[in-house]
């Protein structure tokens, strides 16, 4: 296929009119979600005034007025002019409107003036839908018991600036929320608004995998239904104050990733202007608290919390602020406990307070007694529970409880926190002392990092928990749950007596397949049926069920099969994109993913859910019209399976004591699973027959500011022994090998090295089919791959923004491993990076695929049990290499494209990079922009291409897995030259990192003289043990090597894994004599230097700007020497300078 010349007149007609039919479309897409959102029709037609002019000819020169009821909406700069463009429109109660489109200067003539015939029809139907809008508005007055203030008027003479990226944020929280703002018009709640300053990777991480209103505001749906907030989602500052102006928000939440001073920045803006709107804080890492603590500017900030896995932060975080409120009217009228917790840490009461309220919450829906026949109503009543405040002085705490003393219902304190303006070591035990002296027997938790404390706690009676303590959260459940002690669906008959239970929406349709028509009419005429599916949050069914009534059916049959028919429509169009709990009936569907166990979904299962909803909420076809993007059938078993395995099986103890990891893999191979898990897995491989792939999932594996990336196990099972009862107990052998792999040597240490506690990583798993066919014994895909957004080593015209890819034959362990594979850029996928005779040295060789003819699979082997590893001739046998491979000429030094001749392969997919067989480079280009954008950071994608076509002709793209690569992203720069050239340890002109590092004084280098590239697995041994020391003192050191760190190949580099030079502060890779850099990288371990913030230099010394003056560290204190490596000391600490913009990096020294 060729391109298309640029300048042929047919061509460039036909993409104008494309594109404005695409402007036409995105305007009815816009005016859908704007509608959708259910605002006032004042904001409403407003921001449809404000979006329409972009859909016409000539957007510059539009304005558009809509008129409706008497009062005007206009866009921005509106005049009226001679060229106008009228559609009337008028509401079920006769109020009339009108869509007005002006041009503001003369063009040429078309259809009607200067308009177009398709501009006509586009504003009919902008009309229509705007009636439509009314008439459903009009129908929501009349059930409304009071009206919603709105604050709007304001905006009309206002310049509302237009917003310019895809707000992918939004159109997910529109999307989520849709069925949901229906609350907003039952009853006047408490936090109503919230504005949401974050990107869409941030906030998907926070609110739970994609599961909006199930998790992260679900508390909402079990007790205090009219009261879930409505969350406006904006990524800028500009957004933030196009919000601000237009409406009231009662909570403003700054998420924090990357970017640390500018958050605080804007809050002091926002406090400027609305300084009675309060303003929390979200770090996604718990090592910013530090810089947040010190900063000035905190005064504009009301809490700062700090999310550590647990998305129920964010519920809490709403619920203290209406807690804080609302105390004094609840103890007051509704005579409600009240729990104090007094605690100064962000860190801690970040964990405490989701688990308080999800305790709490849990306790309320226990003691919810049969007050009424009717269930329903019972429910919507039973609101009352104990309100939670957070102090974070003595003062704070002491006024606490003295105005609540008589409704004091715990206490839970930390030791040390400022009294008197200053922090005060005993200030726990005073107010201890001070709160029994008010309310005798009060329940008290003293929790402390000082062991010693716990004596003065036993002294005064009460309850004291370790802070440094392993099973910190299991103790603190215990006493809470011990000191503080929504409902199924009743079926009954026309007498009220009880004849079935329904605890889910699956059962609920179940049974009212078989009630009896008596009970049916009973509950219908009482509308218990949108009653309770609205309590449950179901609120579209809910809406379009309550309407009906029993007049309306010829026979209670027929009002059956309508309820049955409704329930069914609404619950398999929500399922698409979503994670949906597992049903035995439910078949395995690509559209969604499946939870085989509650609990978090882990790193890496939430960067799956996330694709997945990605996919089914944003329209990748209108951009890549030619292929299928989709994902693979993929479950997950949630944490919650992981600490029952741990719990049930008694396995805790035995594994915190060191046991050897060939020994906790025995120990886990024999324990056993839950059996409802194992159930499920039955079922769920009655569905699958194809290879499987048992994939790790830590609570922070892959995510942002959280590397673990190729830490933990995963395993690729055959799925296809005549036996089911041996692939089911190969599939638990490989579930129970992936938890058993937490406590592995290299993720102790990696746990270890970045300061968390083994307690805190929790293990979900992902079972996923393999993409793939069946070519005789074996199965894999054409293409697998690995692409960045970001790439840290570009050349030539290329820029390190346009991102880079590498493909391979074969399964993706090649690539992301650091195998031979094929380097491109998506951008420029027909730029060669190697001359012939290297890409034939360079190039691909053999591949991964899963063994079929491999019965028995000893797992104990490792993760390439049930793999094989096949030559190209296997390939060129099965007829996958037809699109994918080239032959190298010898005799000319030139490849040719095509197998049509002898000679050695090359597989550089020529066939589809250049000339386009599938548009994997333009495909691969389009995703990585917008997930960068949805994740607010540089991306790393892992996918998988079929080339076999469907009924449509199409190839398709599967993407695996999505990885932000976050380092430190603030800006430093610094000159080169103006670096005295005698102070100069080293430079690089390919640097990766962002900074100032003057704390380190350790260097631990090759010798270059005595390097042999055939001793590379012993200089990673080497490595590993200097690394030890630097460990477990805490200290960092600058690590030098040849070739490519972190790769598998051992000719191309030192093969480590990221635990073995995990206290490196600064690792250099550098080119030798007869031992050049190679362009390949193992992404796993990238990821994990890129998370950590670890600068990354690469120095090739044939490049005349880079070099290391290897002299000068010969001369210095020498500490340590290996076989190969060298530690020395300098004897004041050296300065590393990373300008991340410019790429290039420094090291300066200091005799």
């Amino acid at each position: 296929m060729t391109d298309i010349p640029e300048k042929n007149p047919d061509i460039q007609k036909l993409m104008y009119e494309r594109r404005e039919r695409l402007k036409e479309l995105a305007a009815i897409n816009q005016t859908t979600q704007i509608l959708k959102e259910g605002k006032p029709v004042e904001e409403t037609l407003q921001q449809l005034a404000m979006i329409f002019p972009d859909a016409w000819q000539y957007p510059a020169y539009t304005v558009v007025r809509i008129i409706f009821d008497g009062r005007e909406y206009r866009s921005v700069g509106f005049r009226e002019s001679i060229w106008v463009q009228r559609q009337q429109f008028e509401s079920i109660n006769g109020k009339k409107g009108s869509i007005e489109v002006f041009y503001t200067r003369e063009f040429v003539e078309a259809d009607e003036g200067p308009f177009l015939i398709e501009e006509r029809h586009l504003i009919g139907n902008l009309a229509n839908m705007i009636t439509g809008y009314l008439n459903s508005q009009e129908a929501k007055m009349l059930l409304r018991h009071t009206l919603v203030q709105q604050k709007i008027s304001q905006a009309e003479d206002k310049k509302i600036p237009q917003v310019t990226s895809r707000q992918l944020l939004q159109k997910f929280l529109n999307k989520s929320n849709y069925d949901r703002d229906v609350y907003h018009d039952l009853m006047p709640f408490k936090v109503k608004e919230i504005l949401l300053v974050a990107n869409l990777y941030d906030a998907y991480s926070i609110e739970k995998e994609g599961r909006f209103s199930e998790h992260v505001l679900g508390e909402y749906h079990q007790l205090n239904l009219t009261s879930m907030p409505r969350i406006t989602g904006v990524s800028s500052e500009e957004e933030v104050f196009v919000q601000l102006q237009s409406k009231h928000f009662d909570l403003i939440i700054f998420m924090v990733g990357v970017e640390k001073k500018q958050p605080l920045m804007l809050a002091e803006k926002v406090k400027e202007e609305f300084p009675y709107i309060p303003i929390f804080l979200l770090l996604n890492n718990n090592n910013d608290l530090s810089y947040y603590t010190e900063q000035p500017m905190m005064r504009f900030v009301d809490r700062i919390f700090v999310w550590n896995g647990e998305s129920k932060v964010f519920f809490a975080m709403i619920k203290l602020i209406e807690d804080k409120i609302n105390v004094e009217n609840d103890t007051k009228v509704g005579l409600v406990r009240v729990l104090l917790l007094v605690e100064d840490s962000p860190q801690y009461y970040s964990r405490y307070l989701p688990l308080l309220y999800s305790i709490v919450l849990e306790q309320t829906r226990r003691i919810i007694e049969d007050v009424s026949t009717d269930e329903l109503y019972k429910v919507l009543r039973m609101r009352a529970r104990p309100k939670l405040l957070l102090a974070s002085t003595y003062e704070e705490a002491k006024e606490v409880i003295d105005r609540y003393k008589d409704f004091m219902l715990c206490l839970i304190t930390d030791v040390k926190y400022p009294k008197n303006g200053r922090a005060d070591e005993m200030a726990g035990f005073d107010l201890v002392k001070y709160a029994r002296g008010v309310v005798k027997e009060l329940p008290v938790i003293i929790q402390s990092h000082n062991i010693e404390n716990a004596k003065f706690a036993y002294e005064l009676k009460t309850t004291f928990i370790d802070k440094n303590s392993e099973t910190l959260v299991q103790d603190f459940k215990s006493f809470i749950t011990h000191y503080l002690g929504f409902g199924n669906f009743i079926y009954r008959d026309k007498e009220g007596a009880q004849i079935a239970i329904a605890r889910s929406l699956r059962e609920f349709e179940s049974y009212l397949r078989i009630i009896p028509e008596e009970s049916l009419i009973y509950h219908a005429r009482k509308d218990h049926f949108s009653l309770w599916l609205m309590a449950r949050g179901e609120i579209q069914v809910a809406k379009i069920i309550n309407p009906a009534k029993v007049s309306d059916f010829e026979s209670p049959a027929q009002l059956r099969a309508y309820l049955i028919r409704v329930i069914q429509q609404f619950r398999n169009e929500q399922n698409k994109g979503k994670v949906i709990p597992f049903e035995e009936s439910a078949l395995l569907d690509e559209s969604n993913v499946v939870s085989l166990s509650s609990g978090s979904l882990g790193g890496k299962g939430r960067g799956l859910a996330f694709i997945n909803t990605l996919i089914y909420n944003y329209d990748f076809e209108q951009l890549l019209p030619n292929i299928n993007i989709r994902t693979p059938k993929t479950s997950i078993i949630g944490t919650d399976e992981f600490e029952y395995f741990i719990d049930r099986n008694k396995l805790h103890d035995k594994v915190m004591d060191g046991l050897d990891y060939e020994q906790v893999k025995k120990l886990f191979i024999e324990s056993s699973l839950t059996e409802t898990l194992i159930k499920r897995l039955r079922i769920l491989l009655k569905h699958i027959t194809n290879p499987i792939a048992i994939r790790s999932s830590g609570l922070f594996e892959d995510s942002l500011m959280q590397p673990f990336a190729g830490i933990f196990e995963t395993y690729l099972l055959p799925n296809n022994d005549p036996d089911f009862n041996i692939r089911l107990k190969q599939t638990m052998d490989a579930i129970k090998l992936v938890y058993a792999s937490v406590y592995s040597k290299i993720a102790r240490g990696y746990i270890e090295a970045i300061r968390y506690k083994l307690e805190e990583e929790k293990m979900a798993v992902v079972i996923q089919e393999v993409v793939g066919n069946r070519f005789e014994d074996c199965y894999y895909p054409h293409i697998s791959g690995v692409a960045q957004s970001y790439n840290y080593y570009p050349f030539a015209h290329m820029k390190p923004e346009e991102g880079f890819a590498v493909a391979a034959l074969g399964l993706g362990k090649q690539v992301v491993e650091g195998g031979k594979a094929y380097r491109f850029s998506p951008k420029y996928p027909t730029t060669e990076i190697n001359t012939p005779a290297d890409q034939y040295k360079n190039s691909q060789i053999d591949f991964y695929a899963v063994d079929l003819a491999k019965k028995e699979i000893n797992l104990m082997e490792g993760d390439t049990a049930g793999l094989t590893k096949l030559d190209l001739d296997d390939a060129e046998r099965h007829g996958t290499l037809r699109h994918l491979a080239s032959v190298y000429d010898v005799d000319n030094h030139r490849i040719v494209p095509g197998l049509t001749q002898p000679g050695p392969r090359i597989i550089n997919f020529s066939n589809i990079l250049k000339y386009n067989y599938i548009p994997l480079a333009k495909t691969i280009e389009t995703v990585l922009d917008v997930v960068k954008e949805a994740m607010g950071a540089p991306v790393e994608i892992e996918f998988a291409v079929d080339l076999n076509r469907d009924k449509e002709l199409k190839a398709s793209f599967y993407l695996l897995q999505i990885k932000p690569l976050i380092g430190s992203m603030e800006d430093y720069s610094f000159e080169p030259g103006q670096i005295d050239p005698e102070k100069l340890l080293m430079i690089s002109e390919k640097g990766m990192g962002n900074g100032l590092i003057s704390d380190i004084s350790d260097v631990i280098y090759i010798d270059i003289n005595v390097f042999d590239k055939r001793r590379t697995v012993e200089m990673a041994e080497e490595v590993e043990s200097l690394n030890q020391a630097f460990r477990e003192s805490g200290r960092k050191y600058l690590l030098i090597g040849p070739g490519r760190w972190g790769t598998r190949d051992r000719w191309i580099g030192i093969p480590v894994n990221w635990p073995q030079i995990s206290s490196a502060g600064v690792i250099v890779e550098t080119s030798l004599e007869g031992y050049p850099l190679d362009a390949s990288s193992g992404s796993h371990f990238f990821h994990n230097v890129t998370s950590m913030n670890v600068g990354y230099f690469s120095i090739q010394q044939e490049l005349s700007g880079s070099f290391i003056r290897w002299e000068i560290l010969d001369q210095q204190e020498l500490v340590q020497r290996t076989p190969h490596f060298k530690h020395v000391r300098f004897r004041k600490p050296i300065q590393i300078k990373m300008d991340g913009k410019k790429r290039i990096a420094a090291v300066i020294w200091d005799s």
